[in-house]
């Protein structure tokens, strides 16, 4: 068979002060070799379909793959360029000969100025291009998973864990869905409902632990070929944000749509439970000093995966005002206090002003007298399968707290974002990681205690209160029973030309 793949992947906070432009996507490379690469995030699902499609003696033509940190809109002319240069790569390798499978990996939550769902439209052109080849989609799970991603494709997986450390799971499953359908062994279609909620729900933690186990019992069920909860990003102000599932059956509909309103029916009767009730600063603090062993604390709302800045000061005043010591904090980007830092050199004591330098949601900066300790120029940390750059990064200590500073914006992922500067771990009482809950996969291997901290910043947990207006009120949390007052949901279905053959 003849494969194309390719990869546009951010995901779009319209709430952040941080415009997305062509230079976000640079910083992490425009490239053609991604699924041979292990330091962008196409890296993983495009590398095991490349793995996967050798094993089957299938040709790869790999396309544009671009990536770039969560942030604020897409700036209109960076989305059509990226889009047009990787409809160029589908053009010049369909023009060749007919491609058979067109597989992409995708975000689902990607905005553009004029481009509410920009996925949507990318399909639809690739779509435009090769109507006859199948079209299968990787998304992430904080995906919109829009009525117009799902018509003009085949199949579309989203990752089922957060943190996403199934995605090289995901895309064995998409491959092999994809392959069979090429060779007519089954005829895939799509029940999709909308659940009516809006939030946040981190897999390790139950109820939803529970709720992604009974949606892989559900693909256990005869016909049943793949589900997905698309949890959607509650921080973009798009008509088609919130929770919905995704059901693909092989050429029976009923079975999609039963279990696609069973999977939504028992998301929204655990609707109360999902509710993230995280305790704020003063009380993570207080309980963490109660308890003995090492805690790790997640910021919540400064993470740079969900678009915020990651320079925000609520936490680190907090725990200079308490005198806490023994503690590491991280990452903070500042690449201002970076260079002056790394300038000064290893060793040398200075003042500098770090964090609050993004907006209101940044908090105030905080001038501090610190002693540089490390120096990376080229930093990076562990990311699910590949390597994510950090940049010029510092660690630098001030007060008894070790806090590490980078000048490429990312959250945390794994210890190596503090031991790769030289940061040790052992004997700490206290980590505080600006990450939201993707730090839970590698941090819960040393930790004693470990949760999520309700803080400020530009990723609000009071899912009622945020400013949509595009969207409309009639969702939970804002109102408390939306099926009473709409109706339960009914799945609204897809049937591709090819499964009515």
């Amino acid at each position: 068979m003849r494969i194309f793949i390719s990869s546009l992947y951010t995901e779009t906070n319209t709430l952040s002060p941080i415009p997305t432009g062509l230079r976000a996507f640079e910083e992490y490379g425009l490239i053609r070799d991604a699924s041979r690469r292990h330091d962008v995030p196409a890296a993983v699902p495009l590398g095991e379909i490349r793995r996967l499609a050798q094993a089957c003696g299938d040709e790869v033509i790999e396309g544009l793959s671009a990536s770039a940190q969560p942030a604020g809109k897409t700036v209109r002319a960076a989305y059509e360029k990226l889009r047009e240069a990787i409809l160029v790569d589908l053009r010049a390798a369909q023009e060749v000969a007919p491609l058979d499978m067109i597989l992409l990996a995708l975000h689902g939550a990607m905005v553009a100025d004029g481009y509410d769902d920009c996925e949507g439209d990318l399909i639809a052109h690739v779509r435009a291009i090769a109507p006859a080849a199948v079209i299968g989609v990787q998304l992430d799970l904080h995906c919109h998973l829009t009525d117009a991603m799902v018509r003009d494709s085949d199949v579309i997986i989203a990752v089922k864990e957060y943190p996403h450390i199934d995605m090289a799971e995901r895309a064995h499953e998409l491959f092999h869905i994809c392959r069979r359908t090429v060779l007519g062994e089954i005829n895939p279609v799509a029940a999709l409902v909308a659940t009516h909620m809006i939030g946040a729900y981190p897999t390790f933690d139950a109820p939803m632990s529970g709720i992604v186990g009974n949606l892989r019992a559900a693909e256990a069920r005869s016909s049943i070929l793949t589900a997905s909860i698309a949890h959607g990003f509650a921080w973009a102000d798009v008509p088609e944000v919130g929770t919905k599932v995704l059901v693909y059956a092989d050429a029976d509909l009923p079975a999609a749509m039963n279990e696609a309103g069973a999977l939504s029916k028992q998301i929204y009767d655990a609707r109360e439970e999902l509710l993230p009730r995280y305790p704020d600063i003063a009380a993570s603090l207080d309980r963490a000093t109660a308890l003995s062993g090492l805690v790790v604390l997640g910021d919540f709302a400064d993470n740079p995966g969900g678009g915020a800045a990651g320079d925000s000061t609520y936490f680190l005043r907090e725990l200079l005002a308490r005198g806490i010591r023994n503690a590491v904090v991280g990452c903070f980007w500042d690449p201002v206090a970076v260079e002056f830092c790394a300038e000064a050199g290893i060793g040398a004591m200075l003042e500098i002003r770090l964090g609050g330098k993004c907006g209101v949601a940044s908090g105030e900066p905080i001038d501090l007298t610190v002693q540089v300790l490390g120096l990376r120029e080229h930093h990076d940390q562990g990311c699910f399968g590949f390597r994510q750059q950090l940049g010029r990064a510092v660690w630098i200590r001030s007060q008894g707290i070790d806090i590490a500073v980078c000048s490429v914006r990312s959250q945390v992922f794994d210890p190596d974002a503090f031991t790769g500067l030289g940061i040790s771990l052992e004997s700490r009482r206290l980590i505080v990681v600006k990450s939201s809950a993707h730090y839970q996969a590698r941090f819960s291997e040393i930790a004693d205690h470990l949760w999520h901290v309700r803080t400020p910043g530009a990723m609000s947990l009071d899912f009622a209160a945020i400013p949509y207006l595009k969207r409309d009120g009639n969702y939970f949390p804002r109102v408390q029973d939306p099926w009473a007052l709409l109706g339960r949901p009914e799945p609204r279905t897809f049937v591709r030309r090819r499964a009515l053959a």
